[in-house]
């Protein structure tokens, strides 16, 4: 019988039901939306995620639903959905959101953060050296989520990490529109002053390198906005 093999003595495996698989579709596409996998203009189908995922599109549509709620994403046409467009007057107000709680939750992380926490924090950086050096936008993208979400997981705080979520899902896919204009390696600098802060327990030097860094994004995107 499929499914036996897992079965052990004493050990109870419950199916999988279908609220759990739905919450999976859901981290797995707010996933691809954090990591910059889903770029602006890019149209994406119910049925491509649902075949990528291998599940039906129920699932995915409920999924969509709860991040076309959020804004994360917008409903292109019946069967496909993108990244909505960025307003300037949005652009402004994600910055001012992030510019406050950011900071605040990488303040927090420099008093709470371990060092196995700053030993994997070191290898999120050396990933977004090697990415930049090698003009790799997608796995910078990759390492720059993974660095900036090892800070704020260590502030401690699963509400403050959701509201810093729910911002990444509204503003991280423009960070694609970022390589061009030099800023990863900008961005870098600053990854590497809130390292140092971090490492050295410095609240106040991690804070003001979050918010330089946000900054020189949005310095950038209000730039391409016009």
């Amino acid at each position: 019988m499929a499914g036996s093999a897992f079965r052990k003595p004493g050990v109870e495996i419950t199916p999988l039901s279908r609220e759990t698989l739905q919450d999976r579709v859901y981290r797995h596409v707010t996933e691809l939306i954090l990591d910059g996998s889903i770029v602006p203009g890019e149209m994406v189908t119910v049925q491509s995620l649902a075949d990528a995922f291998g599940v039906s599109p129920m699932p995915v549509r409920e999924a969509l639903r709860r991040l076309t709620a959020a804004n994360a994403l917008m409903v292109v046409s019946g069967r496909s959905i993108g990244i909505p467009a960025l307003s300037r007057a949005r652009l402004i107000d994600l910055r001012n959101v992030r510019y406050e709680i950011e900071a605040i939750a990488a303040a927090w992380a420099a008093e709470r953060m371990d060092d196995r926490g700053i030993a994997l924090l070191r290898q999120h950086l050396d990933a977004l050296e090697q990415a930049n050096a090698a003009g790799d936008v997608k796995s910078y993208l990759r390492a720059n989520y993974a660095f900036h979400f090892s800070i704020y997981r260590a502030a401690g705080s699963e509400n403050m990490l959701n509201i810093i979520e729910n911002l990444w899902l509204q503003i991280s896919p423009y960070f694609n529109m970022l390589h061009d204009s030099g800023n990863y390696s900008t961005a870098n600098e600053h990854h590497q002053e809130m390292f140092a802060a971090l490492r050295d327990r410095n609240a106040e030097a991690v804070r003001a390198a979050v918010r330089a860094d946000i900054d020189a994004a949005f310095d950038v995107l209000v730039g391409l906005l016009g």
